[in-house]
């Protein structure tokens, strides 16, 4: 009765060979779903589900988040994004309710709840439930968000443009938090020139975009902004300078300027879902186009990459 209430359908799906026994194919039963929202142990269709007005999140905004992609049902990266969602957690004394190896379960289980195979895979932690207070316990149990929703990873061949924009947000770049006012500002004001990301810069010096980071190439060299409170720790950065180094390219970590923004061989944002993608025209200006080579070289080890982690069994 709960299944036809709340819009869900049943399919059966098989074992994977390996589960198979005496060479007969079992099969199962999953609830399949068009979206997926989950709160504390319980789920159901995103807009039927419902959060307590007292998390803290309604009232600070006190959380963490992460998100990634699945394709074919299989999450992608998911390690990297888990092990930087516990950190961010460390680092603002968040209590996430469940171990890293059983949310990783947990996510594996919840996105073969959803029809489509390609997601856009979103989790968060808040850091509790009680009546708004500054002050936190210590000890106070986080509350679990999940939503899955159909969503395939961006095309990293095609450029984008992009506006530069003032970076105003205080010292925690380099956690995941659900503080995000210069991220939606800077993403509006991009949307409303017509253009795709915001690439924020404190003065002179570049940091990242609204919602990626960002790297230049420059004479045969991969140059990024070094990991700091003034940005975030990219799990799709990782993967840049990782393919990047193994192609024979050199990689440098350090600030650089909009000067050198502007005058880069190639500007690159990276994001899980877009991997990397060359940016056409910064604030209408034209730039890069100088490297085309070193750049599909690196988009298709990417890609490749992605692939390989998500391909079908």
């Amino acid at each position: 009765m709960l299944r036809h209430q709340f819009g869900w359908h049943r399919r059966f799906v098989p074992v994977p060979k390996r589960k198979q026994w005496d060479g007969i194919f079992v099969f199962y039963e999953v609830i399949s779903m068009k979206t997926l929202g989950y709160y504390n142990g319980k789920f159901d269709e995103i807009e039927n589900m419902t959060i307590p007005m007292i998390d803290r999140v309604s009232w600070f905004g006190d959380g963490i988040y992460e998100a990634t992609y699945s394709h074919n049902h299989k999450i992608f990266d998911l390690d990297h994004h888990l092990t930087r969602f516990y950190n961010s957690a460390k680092i603002l004394e968040i209590n996430i309710p469940i171990p890293k190896d059983e949310l990783a379960k947990l996510l594996a289980e919840l996105v073969l709840k959803v029809d489509d195979g390609d997601q856009f895979v979103y989790m968060q932690c808040t850091r509790g439930s009680a009546p708004r207070n500054h002050i936190y316990d210590a000890d106070m149990k986080g509350n679990l968000w999940v939503t899955l929703t159909p969503q395939p990873v961006a095309d990293t061949y095609t450029p984008i443009d992009v506006i530069t924009f003032e970076d105003k947000r205080f010292l925690y770049c380099n956690c995941k938090t659900l503080n995000l006012i210069p991220s939606v500002l800077g993403a509006t004001a991009a949307d409303r020139a017509g253009c795709k990301e915001a690439i924020f810069h404190r003065g002179d010096i570049v940091t990242e975009c609204a919602h990626s980071n960002v790297s230049i190439f420059k004479d045969g060299k991969v140059i990024t902004h070094p990991l700091d409170d003034k940005i975030l720790p990219g799990t799709a950065r990782i993967r840049l300078l990782a393919f990047a180094e193994k192609l024979g390219y050199e990689t440098e970590e350090r600030e650089y300027t909009l000067d050198e923004l502007m005058n880069a061989d190639e500007v690159i944002v990276h994001s899980t879902g877009s991997f990397c993608i060359p940016v056409a025209h910064v604030d209408g200006k034209p730039v890069g186009g100088k490297a085309p080579e070193m750049l599909k070289k690196i988009q298709d080890a990417l890609v490749a990459d992605f692939e390989e982690q998500c391909k079908a069994e």
